[in-house]
């Protein structure tokens, strides 16, 4: 494939679709390392960065929300159907993904504007996403460690004198704070957050440093948001992490071998139950 961007120095792209960024198979983006690791292995990696799978519905609410939010990404189309049980409302759906847009039930599309105006109101997230930035700008650098080129797409870039912000905005069935916090650990995305601030540091698009705020807003009526900042520990875990991932993604590329979890082994390695089971379990069994 044919490379998006020169490979040679960091570049800042606007214009790039979402479709041209996503199949750029010369540099790797946070999904792409996040992959790498645990729960994930180089394996499946591969083989899905091979295989592109065909658009996910559950995907669909999200790609709306960053539209009418930020008015950039995938084009909407609104199909005039209460649900997908008929041939002709799957017909439409198929048809709209074939073309490159996110199809929408009646409802769905209400659900969505529901939760942009939710976004657009909240006295923290209104203010971050109103003032002077711009919207999924592309942004490819190398790591010097590992050579490998990297690449993020920040949602919204606020760059001021004092700081520049990178907002990410995540739609999701629960914006509790306590359910936010697991879903960074359960999605990595204290990797991205990681990888962002550095893309746009090595970008020169941060001279006196970045900060990586989350918007959470609630799939679920009144639409609830969550505003947060990625804590420093985990961003630094997050960077780690990243470090790991790169290291052996540039170990793949170099050799070729895409190991699943195991690897090459001398002997079958043993599997048992989680830790926290064991002691729970030992200490009721094994006294």
């Amino acid at each position: 494939m044919t490379a998006a961007v020169e490979v040679d120095a960091p570049q800042v792209i606007d214009g790039l679709s979402a479709e041209q960024y996503h199949a750029d198979r010369t540099s790797i983006s946070s999904t792409g390392l996040r992959a790498l690791l645990n729960p994930g292995c180089p394996a499946q990696f591969k083989y899905d960065r091979d295989n592109p799978q065909p658009p996910k519905r559950e995907f669909d609410l999200g790609h709306a929300a960053h539209k009418l939010v930020l008015g950039e990404g995938e084009e909407l189309e609104v199909l005039d159907f209460d649900n997908y049980l008929t041939k002709a409302a799957k017909a439409a759906r198929a048809e709209a993904y074939e073309t490159g847009v996110v199809p929408l039930l009646r409802h769905e599309y209400k659900q969505v504007e529901a939760m942009a105006a939710a976004v657009r109101q909240h006295p923290d997230a209104g203010p971050l996403l109103a003032m002077q930035g711009v919207a999924e700008q592309s942004i490819y650098w190398t790591d010097p460690a590992t050579g490998v080129r990297c690449r993020v797409r920040p949602d919204w870039l606020a760059q001021h004198p004092a700081v520049t912000l990178v907002v990410d905005l995540k739609t999701t069935t629960d914006a509790s704070p306590e359910a936010c916090s697991k879903a960074i650990e359960s999605y990595s995305y204290h990797q991205q957050g990681a990888l962002y601030i550095d893309g746009v540091q090595a970008a020169g698009l941060a001279p006196e440093g970045a900060r990586f705020i989350f918007v959470f807003v609630s799939k679920k009526a009144p639409h609830l948001v969550t505003v947060r900042e990625l804590a420093d520990q985990d961003q630094d875990i997050g960077r780690a992490r990243n470090e790991r991932a790169l290291r052996l993604y540039a170990d793949c590329e170099r050799t070729g071998e895409w190991p699943d979890w195991t690897g090459p082994v001398p002997t079958i390695p043993q599997i048992g139950m989680p830790t926290w089971a064991t002691l729970r379990q030992a200490e009721e069994f094994l006294k």
